[in-house]
C-alpha cells in the first residue's frame, strides 16, 4: 500500500474500527508498517506533536519528521525545536513558503495576517504543506478530537480528501491530560510557553495568551472569524 489511491469506503471503516481501540504507540507502528519509507509526521512542535515525536521515536525512529516555517514563530518554538532535535539525536525537515515575508509584503501589502489571515495561512502554511504532502503517501499527524469542533470527528484512519493521502490521527482519542500526563511521564521537551497560557501555540502575530475559562482555541487568530488555518478540513 504505498500508492495514493483511496482506500475503499469498506477498508476504511474496517481498519477505522479496529484501530480505535489501539494505543497511539500501535497505530503509529502499524501505519509505518504499511507504508514504510512513504509516511511523514508534520510537527508544529506543540505538546500534542512532541508526544508523537517521543513515540515515533520508541516505535518507529526512521519516520521522517518536517514542520512548516513560516518564518513568524516564536523564539520559544524556534528553542523547542532545537532542544526536541537534540534530545532525540535527529533532524527535522524544515519547509519554508515560497515567498519570504519581504516579498509577501511587496506583492500582498505589509502585515497580511491582519488584513486576510486566510490568505497569509495559505502562502504561509497550506501551499508548503500541499508541496511536501505531496512526495509522501500518508501523512501522520497530532491532532485530538476535543481540540475544536472542526476535529470532533477526526478518525484515527482516514482518507484526506484535501491533499489526496491517507491520513493517520493516533491521538485523536486522547484529551489534554492525556497529553500532559504522556509528557511528564516520559519527560518529554516542550514548548515553555505551554507553561504561560498559550495551550495552542501558531505564529507570533497570531496567537496570543487564553485566560483561565475560555476556550484552548481562543487565543488564534483572536479577532477573525477563523479556527483552523487550513491544514486540517
Amino acid at each position: 500500500m504505498t500508492d495514493k489511491k483511496r482506500w475503499s469506503d469498506e477498508e476504511l471503516q474496517l481498519w477505522a474500527y479496529r484501530l480505535e481501540g489501539q494505543s497511539p504507540e500501535e497505530i503509529i507502528a502499524w501505519a509505518v508498517e504499511q507504508y514504510g519509507t512513504d509516511i511523514v509526521f508534520a510537527s508544529s512542535f506543540g505538546a500534542e506533536d512532541v508526544v508523537v515525536i517521543d513515540m515515533i521515536a520508541k516505535v518507529a525512529p526512521q519516520t521522517p519528521v518536517f514542520y512548516l516555517d513560516t518564518n513568524k514563530h516564536f523564539p520559544e518554538t524556534y528553542e523547542t525545536i532545537e532542544r526536541v532535535a537534540k534530545h532525540y539525536n535527529r533532524d527535522f525537515i524544515k519547509v519554508l513558503p515560497k515567498l519570504t515575508l519581504e516579498e509577501q509584503a511587496e506583492q500582498f501589502g505589509d502585515e497580511l495576517w491582519k488584513t486576510a489571515p486566510n490568505q497569509c495561512c495559505n502562502i504561509r502554511k497550506v501551499e508548503p504543506l500541499t508541496d511536501i504532502l505531496s512526495q509522501y503517501s500518508s501523512w501522520i499527524t497530532g491532532i485530538r478530537r476535543d481540540q475544536a469542533p472542526t476535529r470532533a470527528n477526526a478518525k484515527k484512519i482516514e482518507w484526506d480528501e484535501k491533499f489526496g493521502l491517507m491520513k493517520f490521527n493516533p491521538l485523536a482519542g486522547w484529551t489534554s491530560e492525556d497529553v500532559w500526563a504522556y509528557i511528564k511521564a516520559n519527560n518529554v521537551p516542550y514548548n515553555p510557553l505551554h507553561d504561560n497560557h498559550y495551550p495552542s501555540i501558531g505564529c507570533d502575530v497570531c496567537t496570543r495568551q487564553v485566560m483561565p475559562g475560555e476556550d484552548p482555541r481562543a487565543g488564534r487568530w483572536s479577532g477573525h472569524e477563523k479556527t483552523e488555518c487550513g491544514l486540517h478540513k
